[in-house]
Order: C-alpha cells, then sequence, then structure tokens
C-alpha cells in the first residue's frame, strides 16, 4: 500500500510535465517547420505574404505550455488545428521593418524585409496566423494560411548543404535547453580560428551575468562557421561593400552604428541542420556597434573595445526582450504612448505598473525615484527612473544604471535579470 501511494505522488507530481510532452506528440513530429515571411509596406500600411514553407530534421524549441506567450512582442504567430481550431502552438517577435516604418524614409516610399521563423512541424493540417502590432499595440496587419504536412512543395532540407559548427557547449538534450548559435560574418575560410576564440570571449563573458551564469547548465553553444569571401563587412557611409555571406552592414537606416542584415533567408540557410532557439551573429570587424532584435537574431562587432558588453546588451534584446533603458534627450523618440502599457518587461509607462516590477519595490519608494550619487546602489536599488525607451518624459526604467542603459555597467539590473530567468524557465520548465 506504501508503495503504491508513493506511486500515486510521483504520477501527480510528473504528470503535468508528461502530459505537456504528450500534447506535443499529439500534435507534432520531431521536424521544424520554416516560415519564410516577406513584411512590407511604409510608415502607415502594413502587409505580411508567405514566401515559402520549409522543413529540417528536428526540432530544438521549447515542448512545454505551447499555447502560452512569454512577452506579447510586436508580431505573433499563432498555429491551429485546422479541424478544431484549437491553438496548438504560438510564439511572438519583434522585426526590422517594424523598426524601420518608424524612420523619416518610410514616410516616403515603401519596402520590403525578408523575416523567417521556426514552428514546430504538424502531424496534421494547420491553420497558421501572423500578425503584426503597431506602437500603439493595435493589430494593424494580419494573414492567414494553411499548412498540410503532406505538401509536396514544402522544400525539404534534409539533404542540403549544412556548413560545419563546434559545440562549445553542451548541457543537456536541445528540447529540455536553450541552443544559441553563433554564426560567422565576415570571416573568411582560413580565418575560422580566429571565429572560434571569438566565440569563447563572448560565452565567457554573457556567462560572467546573472542570471546566466548561475543558468549555465541550461544552455548550449553552438558555433557556426560560415566562410565569407571578404574579410569584414560593408560600411556605406565609406562607399565599403563587402561580399560575406550574411550581406550585413552598418548604416541600417542611416544610422552609423547600427549593424544588422537585412538578409534573413541567408542567416535561417546557414543554420540549417544546428539547434537553435537564439542567433548570435558576430562579426570580423573593429567597428563599434551592433543590433539586437527580439526573437530574430542580434548582430555585434567582434573586435571593438567594447565588443563584450556590446553582445551582452543586444543578446538582452534579442533573447529577452529587452527594451533600451537610456533616452535620447532631445525629445524626438515619441514610440510609447501615455495610457499604453510597453509590452518590454523592463520599461513602463505606467499605465499598467502593477504587471511589471512593482512587487519588487521597497515599501515607500518614491515614483518617479530621484537619483542616487551611490554608485554602489545604482544597478541594484529598484525604483522607477524617468527616462528609458529612447523617451525623456513618460517612460520609466527600473535602475539608475543598466546593463541595457549604458556600456559601463557590470551587471543587469533586478528587473532585467528577473525577466531574463523568466525566459530561460519558459524555454527550459
Amino acid at each position: 500500500m506504501r508503495h503504491l501511494l508513493v506511486i500515486v505522488l510521483l504520477w501527480i507530481t510528473v504528470s503535468p510535465v508528461l502530459r505537456a510532452i504528450c500534447d506535443y506528440d499529439n500534435w507534432f513530429t520531431n521536424r521544424t517547420l520554416r516560415l519564410d515571411l516577406t513584411l512590407s509596406g511604409d510608415s502607415v500600411n502594413q502587409h505580411i505574404s508567405l514566401d515559402e514553407l520549409l522543413s529540417q530534421k528536428g526540432w530544438a524549441g521549447r515542448r512545454r505550455h505551447l499555447d502560452s506567450l512569454c512577452l506579447m512582442g510586436n508580431g505573433q504567430i499563432y498555429v491551429r488545428d485546422s479541424a478544431s481550431q484549437k491553438l496548438i502552438y504560438c510564439t511572438s517577435f519583434s522585426s526590422l521593418f517594424q523598426e524601420w516604418q518608424n524612420t523619416p524614409e518610410a514616410l516616403r516610399r515603401s519596402k520590403s524585409f525578408e523575416n523567417s521563423f521556426y514552428v514546430p512541424f504538424p502531424r496534421h493540417a494547420v491553420t497558421i496566423t501572423v500578425q503584426l502590432r503597431d506602437s500603439w499595440q493595435r493589430v494593424t496587419s494580419s494573414t492567414t494560411f494553411d499548412v498540410s504536412p503532406t505538401d509536396i512543395l514544402i522544400r525539404n532540407l534534409d539533404a542540403a548543404t549544412h556548413y560545419p559548427y563546434r559545440e562549445v557547449l553542451k548541457s543537456g538534450p536541445v528540447d529540455s535547453c536553450v541552443d544559441i548559435a553563433f554564426v560567422a560574418e565576415g570571416y573568411r575560410a582560413d580565418q575560422m580560428e580566429t571565429f572560434y576564440r571569438d566565440v569563447d570571449r563572448v560565452c565567457r563573458q554573457l556567462f560572467t551575468h546573472e542570471p546566466f551564469r548561475r543558468m549555465k547548465r541550461r544552455f548550449n553553444v553552438y558555433a557556426v562557421a560560415a566562410p565569407s569571401h571578404d574579410e569584414g563587412t560593408s560600411e556605406p557611409v565609406k562607399g565599403i561593400w563587402k561580399s560575406t555571406v550574411l550581406g550585413s552592414s552598418f548604416d541600417t537606416f542611416y544610422s552609423d552604428r547600427y549593424l544588422t542584415t537585412l538578409h534573413v533567408k541567408r542567416l535561417y540557410d546557414a543554420l540549417t541542420g544546428v539547434p537553435c532557439d537564439a542567433i548570435i551573429v558576430l562579426v570580423n570587424s573593429d567597428k563599434y556597434g551592433g543590433g539586437g532584435i527580439y526573437n530574430l537574431y542580434m548582430l555585434s562587432s567582434a573586435h571593438h573595445k567594447w565588443s563584450l558588453p556590446v553582445c551582452v546588451h543586444e543578446f538582452g534584446h534579442s533573447f529577452a526582450g529587452l527594451a533600451d533603458e537610456y533616452d535620447y534627450g532631445d525629445g524626438s523618440s515619441e514610440y510609447y504612448h501615455q495610457g499604453v502599457e510597453p509590452w518590454e518587461p523592463n520599461i513602463t509607462t505606467l499605465a499598467d505598473f502593477k504587471s511589471k516590477w512593482s512587487n519588487m519595490l521597497l515599501p515607500g519608494t518614491p515614483i518617479p525615484t530621484p537619483k542616487s550619487d551611490c554608485k554602489e546602489t545604482q544597478y541594484t536599488r529598484v525604483g522607477v527612473f524617468e527616462g528609458a525607451g529612447y523617451m525623456c518624459k513618460g517612460v520609466y526604467r527600473p535602475a539608475q544604471e543598466c546593463r541595457m542603459k549604458v556600456n559601463d555597467v557590470p551587471a543587469f539590473c533586478p528587473v532585467c535579470q528577473r525577466a531574463i530567468e523568466r525566459m530561460i524557465r519558459y524555454y527550459t520548465e
């Protein structure tokens, strides 16, 4: 009887996890469906077009709480069973296109941007909805399409040529760890040992920051040796154009330090066969710069003196959806709106502060919180400091200083650490 009681208690304890795994196996196979999409429009209009469907072996993403979002993001993907319309998977993202919509160029022309996303490969016919939201968090564009797992036009990548990759850190199975894939950009074939050393340097830096340090055993890390014809990256302001595997470039949106690639399909082609939840592109350049987009990718130059802290900062954007906590000081940005609570976990307009870090404030903390001259507490004391999200008024950050604000701060603030930990647990529990 005692043994039976133990078995029953064990079943009660583990059955939610088992049921979650069974739910995945009921709806999906151990394969990945890649969605290649084109987002296009101008400052007002948004359009979503399906470009191609592709499939590949394995699924490295989460297998639990499939129908919930950790963050809303600026766009969402919903996968529903076609027969019952049951929501069986969802994910969220942000896009370079939506950033571009807020630039002066978007006022005078239309452009299109590549985007690629992974969802688990369905066992049965599904209906997929992709939607975009504006800065008011209103749905401004949506498209829905059906996918049959037997569709002969889903391109099978199993036999595709793969770039070689190394396991830099192996902590466990791909479906129970966060899988980070580093991709080489602007490294020639004879420079791959330099790339591997750069990956090691960035990993060591990343895992000195909490909560990455104490949760390191929940991560796998891979280094993808994708060779380029030319060394470095393009710098349009200098008239320098390089032939590189991902076609990356400084001067994105005419911003000198903004380093991105518009060739997202090339990036995802380079990742074929590599377990991947998060993407870090290291660029073989000594110029200061980088960029990070939530649930898409991050890039950083590898050889500037600030490259390591930049990598950590940009990974905060791309992995955990953290917002920039600095402001431009001139009042030129109006991306966030009073009465609308940002989806990013580390900034607030106070419209719904209870959903943010109000439970982390010490009793009596004034709102707004005045700055302190004590450097030891500037990134550990939680408050409500005005100036964040590029805006000097009306948007607030949780600490006076933070890794998401300036390069020379050695740590993420407590609120950012909590947000990162939540994301790690979302992928691994």
